[in-house]
């Protein structure tokens, strides 16, 4: 990892600010040596700064006005705000400041800023959210987490081709296997959008295997899984909320503290301490979970600096440029 990145971080983004976006800004750039911009309240931020041990380290506060809270259509709060953190943050960017963003705030602030400040891919109708996040499956992509809660089937062809491109860029898996989440592994299975979708994968020229249901995702059917960002959000709450009612069941019968407790807690923690990169921004933009605690953070930082490492953007671009240019000659 290159130690001359310059990360912009949202700490007004998340439950807990701006202490734990600090914190874990604080912990990047000790681990890792990057130059790190808190974007925020500056009174806030710098109050926070000032509990920690940030001898040596390259930290700069930038102030911002206000925040853009979940529920606030995205859009209309950052026309209403432009100085919000994370307007700032990903103008920083966009200035050329910082090379990359990370975020813990809403989901949909964070893309709209970052596609208003940064840019799509050519071709690209909507940028995307996807990664792994379960703890059995760390290898497998879910692409959409939550950014596209309605989505054609030619937007989902677009981000299985940003899954593919990322696993094998990034996780450096040849030739990755790309899958449909359905109700059932034959091709007729599922609703209208997963029909009319298979057909465009099954012609993309991506490493198309079919469709998988949900138990499938533990049993390594396929490298990146696709579906809409309404499927995949509540896929992703419902089995974060899973794990922690089973913790709590096994709590009562071999104590909080066991062994056990604790790896079940663990079991669906992926996305919530890391977060994921937008797929489809012309620039590194991470956006994770608000509840993320400051390790999460620091793993989102050194996570943005590793794809600016790769040249994840770039070859991206390209990649989908290939599937689209297919499709077109397809239809």
């Amino acid at each position: 990892m290159s130690d001359s990145h310059t990360i912009a971080v949202d700490a007004m983004g998340g439950d807990n600010v701006p202490a734990v976006p600090v914190q874990g800004a604080v912990m990047a750039a000790r681990r890792s040596g990057l130059r790190v911009l808190l974007i925020g309240d500056a009174d806030a931020v710098a109050a926070e700064l000032a509990k920690e041990d940030v001898t040596g380290l390259d930290i700069q506060v930038v102030p911002s006005e206000g925040v853009v809270n979940e529920g606030e259509h995205p859009v209309l709060a950052l026309r209403s705000k432009p100085n919000c953190s994370i307007a700032v943050t990903a103008g920083l960017v966009k200035a050329g400041k910082a090379d990359a963003l990370v975020s813990m705030g809403s989901t949909g602030a964070s893309m709209a800023a970052s596609v208003l400040a940064l840019g799509k891919f050519p071709g690209l109708d909507r940028p995307t959210l996807g990664g792994p996040f379960l703890s059995l499956a760390p290898n497998t992509t879910i692409i959409d987490l939550g950014a596209n809660v309605d989505s054609k089937p030619s937007q989902l062809l677009s981000f299985g081709a940003l899954g593919a491109s990322f696993q094998r860029i990034y996780n450096k898996t040849e030739n990755p296997r790309v899958a449909l989440l359905s109700v059932g592994s034959e091709e007729g299975k599922g609703n209208r959008q997963v029909q009319e979708a298979h057909a465009l994968f099954s012609a993309s020229g991506l490493n198309f295997v079919g469709n998988v249901e949900g138990h499938e995702l533990f049993q390594d059917k396929a490298d990146v899984v696709v579906c809409d960002g309404f499927v995949g959000n509540v896929l992703l709450k419902f089995t974060e909320g899973l794990a922690e009612a089973a913790a709590q069941y096994l709590a009562k019968t071999l104590g909080p503290d066991s062994e056990a407790v604790q790896r079940i807690r663990g079991l669906a923690g992926a996305a919530e301490h890391a977060g994921g990169p937008l797929f489809g921004v012309n620039g590194v933009a991470v956006v994770g979970h608000g509840r993320s605690p400051a390790e999460g953070i620091t793993a989102a930082i050194e996570l943005a600096a590793r794809c600016l490492d790769v040249g994840l953007v770039e070859q991206m671009q390209a990649d989908l440029a290939k599937v689209l240019h297919k499709a077109g000659a397809e239809a």
